[in-house]
Order: structure tokens, then sequence, then C-alpha cells
């Protein structure tokens, strides 16, 4: 019963000393992302989630509505796509499926939060 305790103890001691040095992005240390004139910024979250906030100038491409699927015919494969939705997940899926449909310059900039830290565009509900 006591070495379970201890073990038990130690296991979460070790958890929270690992996700105390683990870094978070602020601000100050998210990672920056040009966005030139050309580069298209894909939402890729319901027009529900859209509506509550996106960043200004971004196309909406619903992932789990078949919206990003039906447009990658005609997306550029020689642009630049910055994707974003709430947490990172569809963005990663959505950016899976643009490469595998040929479009080699694509960046995952995760949530919409972190998507605005990165590029500096404002989130807007317009």
């Amino acid at each position: 019963m006591l070495r379970t305790a201890i073990a038990s103890i130690s296991a979460i001691t070790i958890l929270l000393g690992l996700v105390a040095c683990a870094p978070s992005l602020t601000p100050a240390t998210a990672p920056t992302v040009s966005v030139a004139e050309d580069t298209i910024v894909i939402d890729v979250r319901s027009s529900e989630e859209y509506a509550t906030g996106h960043l200004e100038g971004s196309l909406l491409l619903d992932l789990n509505s078949g919206d990003l699927a039906n447009a990658l015919p005609t997306l550029d494969p020689d642009v630049e796509y910055l994707v974003y939705c709430r947490s990172g997940n569809r963005a990663g899926q959505a950016a899976a499926l643009m490469e595998q449909a040929g479009i080699s310059d694509v960046t995952n900039l995760g949530s919409v939060e972190d998507a605005a830290a990165a590029t500096g565009l404002p989130i807007t509900t317009r």
C-alpha cells in the first residue's frame, strides 16, 4: 500500500514537473508567420464557429462539411496557404489533404488564437 502511494506521488510529481517545463505559446513566444499579399488563410471550422470570430480576410472552407474537399481542385498549387481551426486538429487534417492534392506550401497554424498570434492578423466577427 505504501509502495503504491509513493509510486503514485512520484509519478504525479514527475508529470507536474514536465508540464511546468513545457513551453507555452504567448504573443511574445509564438512563431511569426509572414502573410504575403497572395497568401491564402483558410479557416476549416464550421460556419457557426467562424461567426464567433475568425482571422480578418480568411476564407471559410469547412473541413467536416466537405467544403475543403470540394474546393481542392480549384486551389492554386503554387500559392502559400495558412490553415487554422479551433485546436489545430482539423487544420492538420486539412493540411494533409491539401498536400495529397499537390499543394506543397501549407502551414498548420493551430487554433484561431495561435493563428492570430503567429500572423498578427486580427480576429473579427465581420
